[in-house]
């Protein structure tokens, strides 16, 4: 059997999932999986450990990282003591992803975050973040709609872009609409980053690097539209995997 190594290998950071009367779940949704195959890379789960060499071995194999959706990150890592509608924290998750964002702007590796996975970026490179929305921005609109409408894919409120972004230039546009399902979002932004998106409200749900490694991270979960509830969001993935492809 031959092996297609023109496609890139794309790091997915995973999670822990806790089981009655099992051993814990660690994986990740698999519409993101189904994302980067679509858009020809070749998905890599990068498992919860506390193994260096483990991780370590697979971010070598990695041309790209995605960091995904998920729980809270510790607001010790952003120098602020927890809020008390802060949700739950996985300690370990932190811990790589942090390690390996940090690594990968070092190193000019290819990042792409969705979700957790901007707030993740935002803060390894300096940001930190609005713990509660509607705690700290009462005027903001309910980022939390599509998750009430028990409907991940529901259309919620439009994402405002930058003219001269990377992400309206591959969207095609400068306003598109997304679904929303996050409580926290960014505050200070690190200074690595641009802000190149925000909602009608003002919060911020797209960022993109300013030097010349490629950095993008959304607010939005695209990994729950691309296929029917907008298409156009494809180009997200298509584009970070074509940039990918581009390492040595």
């Amino acid at each position: 059997m031959m092996i297609n190594r023109k496609r890139p290998i794309i790091g997915v950071a995973g999670a822990w999932f806790e089981r009655r009367r099992s051993s814990p779940i660690s994986g990740i949704g698999l519409s993101y999986l189904r994302a980067i195959e679509a858009a020809g890379g070749i998905p890599l789960l990068i498992h919860l450990t506390e193994d260096q060499d483990v991780i370590d071995v697979h971010y070598q194999q990695c041309q790209g990282l995605l960091f995904c959706g998920g729980g809270d990150i510790a607001p010790a890592h952003y120098g602020q003591a927890p809020h008390p509608l802060l949700g739950e924290v996985e300690e370990l998750r932190d811990y790589i992803e942090l390690s390996l964002a940090r690594r990968a702007a070092a190193e000019r590796k290819p990042m792409l975050g969705i979700c957790r996975g901007i707030q993740l970026i935002n803060v390894a490179l300096g940001g930190t973040l609005y713990q509660d929305i509607n705690a700290e921005l009462p005027d903001a609109l309910n980022h939390r709609e599509s998750s009430a409408r028990d409907n991940r894919a529901y259309l919620a409120h439009a994402l405002h872009l930058e003219e001269d972004s990377w992400l309206a230039e591959h969207l095609g546009t400068t306003t598109i609409m997304v679904n929303t399902l996050h409580h926290q979002a960014l505050h200070d932004v690190a200074p690595v980053l641009r802000v190149v998106g925000r909602a009608p409200d003002g919060v911020i749900e797209a960022v993109e690097g300013t030097g010349d490694a490629f950095i993008v991270g959304v607010q939005c979960h695209p990994e729950e539209l691309w296929h029917t509830a907008e298409t156009r969001w494809k180009r997200l993935f298509t584009g970070f995997v074509e940039r990918a492809g581009l390492q040595h």
